[in-house]
């Protein structure tokens, strides 16, 4: 972070929690968990490179990222004040007197959020500011943990009429609601959050606080006398655990995790939570995805950890056929997932409506975290290939080029009347329900760690970002250095320094736009098939570019200095849906490279109702600094497009991924 207002130390809240900060929370770097990067990754064959060997230099992704930074955190911490989140922890610690503010029992988590976000950004760039700031945070939320742990704002404050008022069934006794609680999906971000924390700083002053709760959870729930059989409503506390469970080698966080994940579906001693929650059978036996899409890929992040840890063929089995089924039958064309806006949920299989798509971004990034630990455990190009395009596309329109205005809901249409993101048809700066713009703060900063993966002696380059990486392998250390205007071009070019002359190997994800493939799968296809070739040049020597398996592998003997050039050609491609999408028919959409095109009003004010594609259109694709802070728009005589993560920054209008056909 390059700067940090220092109003920030001092909101309103705070003369107390400062106090607290300079009492007790000075914990300093110990040795007795493991920070090792192998730990982080462990039981994936492949390991992903951390972020803090990662340093962007990218003109499209690196101003994202420091917009986050320098703008949104700011305010989203300006909000949290506003609304009292950081208020309930002093008064469910007695330190302020009052009543719960809020109206989710989750609001706790946009302050664990934020806290990750920030952490993820210490990771890259220490920053001794940005960490006393977290201090103070952490000390905040230290005050509202009762002494056996617990911790929810909410029900601590006043236990016998709870004010988390938006759902009516919450009991105020401790576990009696977790179906509508939220108590371990607060459990669960708290854990992430420390673990990013712990990863930044090497203090336990937040991971003591996850301890202390995961061990009370541990206490309360599994099978056993005296013990809670149940499971949590939203997942996420699975891989929460499973994080507490690398950093400390305790297996009680890892079977406790397990028995979140192998209860559902059994309800014998409980209520049945149904497909909302993703509880109708046990997991082994869902082969569709159903219910609220962002606990469906939580949880199915969740099942990929334990199969790579327990190396269960069970969970792996499931795993794969849930994800066949997303990708088949259920994912837009921009990554995005969650038809409905009904329980924010998966429709039945290929419904996929344009106006009233629901495509959470939360759950976005998400499935993002699910692709990437795919990726890892089997090194399979299909997983990045779906990383990616929910990257650039349904995951990155979350958040405004402002960085201060968001989506909750990710159309693909609009026709500047229907309200679909939760009473605005624009972006909203806030929502009462704030889980999606914390969400992208905790998310982006750490998008470094998705560049490079590595097993033995061979480095995956999963993403085309400008960086410089620095790399150890067990025949050498490397340094890379990458420099590309992806994803307006394909041009990439890479320098690569060896600690010293070492044999290993560089796998090139040739990405699935550029080998025919949409997404992996029959859902979507291209109108025609492109033969551009790759051009691969080796020391300024033209390779033969072999793609296997969507990559091509270089194995050599590599001496200090050695470039590479890879040049992936981008055009204008149509592209056309099954036709079980009823949306769809008659209907093309636009990509060019990873980037899936939309047409906004602002662009086509007097045609844009009657605009209609030829299916032997031709395009020209122009650069435009000056618009949308600079992007690739492809134009023809009947129209102009925009890449579909910018549209609606220029207020309300009209706007269309999918365009008639005639």
């Amino acid at each position: 972070m390059k700067r940090l207002n220092q109003k920030l130390y001092f909101f309103a809240v705070p003369v107390l929690c400062l106090l607290l900060f300079l009492i007790g929370c000075n914990s300093k770097p110990t040795a007795e968990v493991a920070t090792a990067e192998s730990e982080i990754n462990q039981g994936y064959p492949i390991e992903a490179v951390d972020i803090k060997h990662v340093k962007l230099k990218d003109e499209f992704w690196l101003p994202v990222i420091e917009r986050v930074q320098n703008k949104t955190i700011e305010f989203a911490l300006e909000k949290c004040e506003e609304e009292g989140r950081f208020e309930n922890f002093l008064i469910a610690g007695g330190e302020m007197e009052g009543k719960a503010r809020g109206v989710m029992p989750f609001d706790d988590t946009d302050v664990y959020k934020i806290i990750e976000g920030a952490s993820y950004s210490l990771i890259s760039a220490p920053n001794p500011q940005l960490e006393q700031l977290l201090d103070s945070l952490i000390g905040i939320v230290k005050t509202g943990q009762e002494k056996d742990g617990y911790l929810t704002t909410w029900r601590t404050i006043d236990p016998d009429n709870p004010t988390a008022n938006w759902v009516n069934v919450i009991d105020g006794k401790r576990w009696e609601s977790i179906e509508a609680s939220h108590e371990l999906y607060n459990a669960g971000h708290l854990y992430e959050a420390a673990a990013a924390h712990y990863r930044a700083t090497g203090k336990k002053n937040f991971l003591n606080i996850a301890l202390k709760n995961a061990d009370l959870l541990v206490k309360t729930f599994g099978r056993g006398e005296g013990k809670l059989e149940k499971v949590p409503g939203h997942q996420i506390v699975e891989t929460g655990l499973v994080k507490l469970y690398r950093i400390t080698k305790n297996e009680d966080y890892l079977d406790l995790a397990r028995f979140f994940l192998d209860e559902r579906g059994h309800h014998e001693n409980r209520p049945n939570l149904g497909e909302y929650s993703q509880d109708h059978v046990p997991i082994t036996q869902q082969d569709e995805v159903v219910g609220h899409a962002v606990r469906a890929v939580y949880m199915y992040a969740g099942m990929t950890d334990i199969a790579a840890i327990d190396k269960d063929t069970s969970y792996l089995d499931a795993v794969n056929n849930l994800w066949e089924n997303m990708v088949n039958k259920k994912m837009y064309i921009t990554g995005g997932i969650g038809a409905k806006h009904d329980g924010e949920a998966f429709g039945v299989n290929y419904e996929l409506p344009n106006l009233t798509a629901y495509s959470e971004t939360c759950a976005a990034i998400g499935d993002v975290h699910w692709n990437h630990r795919l990726h890892n455990l089997t090194g399979d190009v299909k997983y990045m290939d779906v990383l990616e395009r929910s990257l650039y596309n349904g995951l990155l329109s979350g958040i405004s080029l402002s960085g201060t205005e968001f989506f909750y809901p990710n159309a693909l249409e609009s026709d500047g009347t229907y309200k679909f993101n939760r009473g605005a048809c624009t972006r909203q700066e806030w929502f009462d329900c704030s889980c999606c713009p914390t969400n992208m703060i905790r998310f982006l900063p750490s998008l470094p760690g998705l560049v490079y993966s590595k097993s033995d002696n061979t480095v995956y380059v999963n993403l085309y970002v400008a960086n410089q990486a620095q790399i150890d392998l067990p025949a050498t250390s490397l340094a890379i250095e990458q420099q590309t205007n992806y994803p307006w071009s394909g041009q990439v070019n890479f320098t690569v320094t060896p600690e010293k002359e070492a044999n290993f190997t560089l796998k090139l994800r040739i990405p699935g736009w550029l080998r025919n493939e949409v997404l992996p799968g029959t859902l979507y296809q291209y109108k025609d098939e492109v033969s551009s070739a790759i051009e691969l040049k080796v020391n300024g020597e033209v390779v033969d570019a072999q793609v296997t398996d969507g990559y091509v592998t270089i194995t050599k003997e590599w001496k200090k200095g050695e470039t590479l050039s890879l040049n992936l050609p981008m055009e204008t491609r149509m592209v056309i849906t099954n036709d079980k999408v009823e949306d769809n028919r008659g209907k093309l959409a636009l990509e060019y490279g990873p980037i899936v095109y939309a047409i906004e009003e602002a662009d086509n004010k007097e045609n844009f109702d009657s605009i209609a594609l030829e299916v032997d259109d031709e395009f020209h694709v122009e650069w435009k600094p000056e618009l949308l802070q600079g992007v690739n728009v492809i134009q023809n005589e009947n129209l102009t497009a925009i890449p579909y993560y910018a549209w609606s920054n220029r207020g309300i209008g009209k706007m269309k991924v999918w365009i008639p056909s005639k």
